[in-house]
Order: C-alpha cells, then sequence, then structure tokens
C-alpha cells in the first residue's frame, strides 16, 4: 500500500532530537527553526515531558469522557494561571481544526446566528468548517463552499464595522498573527477595534491561536499585547509539543449544557501528561521570556540584512521576504547549513522555533544564512 501524497517531502528523515536539534539516521546534526509547523514549543525529548508521559501511559493510557479524569482538571488549573485567563472554562479536543470547529459552533448556539466574518489570508484548518473560514480555495472543496462565510482585509476597521453592524454574523474570526499567510500582525489597534465593534452588534469574538499562542509571540497569547479578551480562544500546536491536544477557552459569561460539545479522544489521560509537562516547563524554564528576548533580537538582525525585502513577526514567529524562490533558499539552509526553516508562498521563509532557543543558536543561524546570501 502506498501513503497518500500530503506534503512534498524533503529527502531526510529525523529519527533522535534533543532540545533544538533533530538528527537523521547518518547521526548529522540539524538546527530545527521550524518545529513541525511551530508545534514544538519546549524542545525536543524534554526530560520532564518524557517523564510525565511515560509514567502516565505506565498507569493508564486512556479512558473515555464519560468517567472523571483529574488531569484534565490540574491542566486547567496550569494554563489558568499561566495565561491571566483562570476566570474561563476549557474544552480539551484533539487539533486546531477540531478547536476552531467546537469555538464556531458555540458562536453559533450563543447567538443564534449562522454567518461568520474571517479575513483574507486566514488559515483555520482543514475540516469542514474550519477550511470554510480559511481563504483558500485550493483546499476548500466543492462540497464546504458555502456562503455564511465572508472575508475582508486584515487591518481594515471599516470594513469589519460595515460588516458586523448588519448583526448577522455569529462570530468575527481572527488570528493572533496570520502564520501559513507568512506571519503578518494584527496591528494592536486593530484587535482593540475588532473588540469593540464585536461587542456593539452582540458578535463573538475568537482569537485563534493555534500557532501564535502558547508563549510564542513573547506573550502568553498573541492578542494580549493589545489588552484585549476575546470570548472564546481556540489552541493546539505548542499545547502538546508534539502529542495531538488542542482546545477552547469559554468566557465565564457564555452558557454551556451537557452534551453541547463532546470528544472521544479530546483531553485522555497522555494528552493531558503531556500538556501539563509542556507549562511546567515553560514557567520553570522561563520560555514566554526566553521568546521574547531571543525573538526580538532574530528579528532587530534579521532587520539589518540589506538583501530582505520585509521581516514580519513577534517573538519567535518571523517571516521574512526574500528576492527569488524561499523554498530554493530553505533547501540549501536544510543540505549546506543543516538547518530546518518553514515557508509560506514563493518568497518567505518562516522561522518558528522551540521557545528555549538561545541566542548562540540564533547567531549560527544568522551567520549560515547571510553566508548563502
Amino acid at each position: 500500500m502506498e501513503l497518500f501524497n500530503v506534503y512534498s517531502l524533503y529527502p531526510v528523515e529525523p529519527v533522535r532530537g534533543q532540545g533544538s536539534y533533530v538528527y537523521d539516521r547518518e547521526g548529522r546534526e540539524y538546527l530545527d527553526l521550524y518545529g513541525g509547523h511551530a508545534v514544538i514549543s519546549i524542545g525536543h525529548a524534554h526530560p520532564h515531558y518524557v517523564k510525565l508521559i511515560s509514567e502516565q501511559v505506565a498507569r493508564l493510557g486512556f479512558y473515555s469522557n464519560s468517567v472523571e479524569n483529574s488531569l484534565q482538571q490540574q491542566l486547567a488549573d496550569r494554563l489558568g494561571q499561566l495565561s491571566g485567563y483562570d476566570d474561563y472554562r476549557l474544552f480539551l479536543c484533539n487539533s486546531g481544526a477540531e478547536a476552531n470547529e467546537n469555538a464556531l459552533k458555540l458562536a453559533s448556539f450563543a447567538t443564534g446566528r449562522e454567518q461568520v466574518l474571517c479575513f483574507k489570508k486566514a488559515f483555520h484548518g482543514r475540516t469542514s468548517g474550519a477550511v470554510a473560514a480559511t481563504d483558500n480555495p485550493k483546499i476548500n472543496a466543492p462540497f464546504n463552499r458555502t456562503d455564511k462565510v465572508e472575508f475582508v482585509p486584515l487591518n481594515d476597521v471599516e470594513a469589519v464595522r460595515e460588516k458586523l453592524s448588519t448583526r448577522r454574523f455569529a462570530a468575527v474570526m481572527v488570528e493572533g498573527i496570520q502564520g501559513v499567510a507568512g506571519i503578518h500582525c494584527p496591528t494592536d489597534e486593530f484587535l482593540r477595534a475588532l473588540r469593540e465593534i464585536a461587542t456593539e452588534t452582540g458578535t463573538m469574538l475568537i482569537l485563534d491561536e493555534i500557532q501564535s499562542g502558547y508563549g510564542r509571540s513573547g506573550r502568553f497569547f498573541a492578542h494580549q499585547q493589545s489588552g484585549i479578551r476575546p470570548d472564546l480562544i481556540t489552541m493546539a500546536k505548542g499545547m502538546g509539543n508534539g502529542f495531538p491536544v488542542g482546545g477552547v477557552l469559554i468566557a465565564p459569561y457564555l452558557e454551556a449544557w451537557p452534551g453541547m460539545l463532546g470528544t472521544t479522544f479530546g483531553g485522555n489521560h497522555l494528552a493531558c501528561a503531556a500538556a501539563i509537562a509542556v507549562l511546567d516547563v515553560m514557567r520553570e524554564e522561563k520560555f514566554v521570556e526566553n521568546a521574547a528576548e531571543v525573538g526580538a533580537y532574530l528579528i532587530e538582525e534579521l532587520k539589518q540584512i540589506p538583501q530582505l525585502k520585509e521581516v514580519r513577526g513577534r517573538g519567535l514567529m518571523i517571516g521574512f521576504e526574500i528576492e527569488g524562490s524561499a523554498s530554493e533558499l530553505r533547501k540549501r539552509l536544510l543540505f549546506e547549513k543543516g538547518i530546518f526553516t518553514g515557508g509560506a508562498g514563493v518568497s518567505t521563509v518562516r522561522l518558528l522555533p522551540a521557545l528555549g532557543i538561545t541566542k548562540d543558536q540564533a547567531d549560527h543561524f544568522l551567520t549560515a544564512f547571510k553566508s548563502l546570501l
């Protein structure tokens, strides 16, 4: 049986990882500045992470959500403390797309409305509702297309006001930082206006922090830079450091009832152990602060390189535009310099390293990158 083609594959197979490095079968070392689509938050094979998962699977790997699971409350308590959202409620699921599906459903339940407002270049996932809210017709099958989702340009306050003033929309959904689009940040002023307009029109504000959350921007959630509080916040990727886990933070004033949302695997024992370990390490090793510090250093150093057309991002969520093909540059970085990076479109390179990356590792990348230019 052949595998179904998903991505164009590099002829490299990492078989082992440690911190910000991965190693192939021949033992070659690669500096990982992509973290498998921003998933590796606390680094590969962190000892505390390995310990908690190993101990949990030896006790109990899984039981359904029809019984109590105290690990879920432990996770919720830690997440509330670190994120500053301890008055919100947590729904646990398995992925970012699933988190967005459930957030959209909650917003529709809460408002009784059917439509959703999203933004140009948005990416919210590949399941039915999430892909309908994604501005990419190449991955939106005829089955998924709907007139219930509309798109306006990011950072265009008047376009948002015009749409939401009709009071047709259950939710407006925005990424804390647009990732797949190539690292585009909503301005703080725009997010504040978005919060104000959503409140005025009875529209739920959903912040998709699946890629931009969990410390990556230098704040726990990227939107916290603006000082707003959304109605719903979606999470995944770095939440489990590679173990599939996602979640929705739900404002305390939103009603819920048993059976409104459901999941078989969401919040299972192993997923909770992984997510608890991530939060433990982030707190003890001050990874959010490190993301802010090393990320600011990387961005400033990249801005000094005259060959780059533009540098965007916050913290360790960085995109930069080059002349020519980003794909070719990324191949050279990988095969000539042993550095994994990400891409977006024709000319954007993305950096999404583990939050514990050091300044020395950042300098290693900068030296290698400049040598190729």
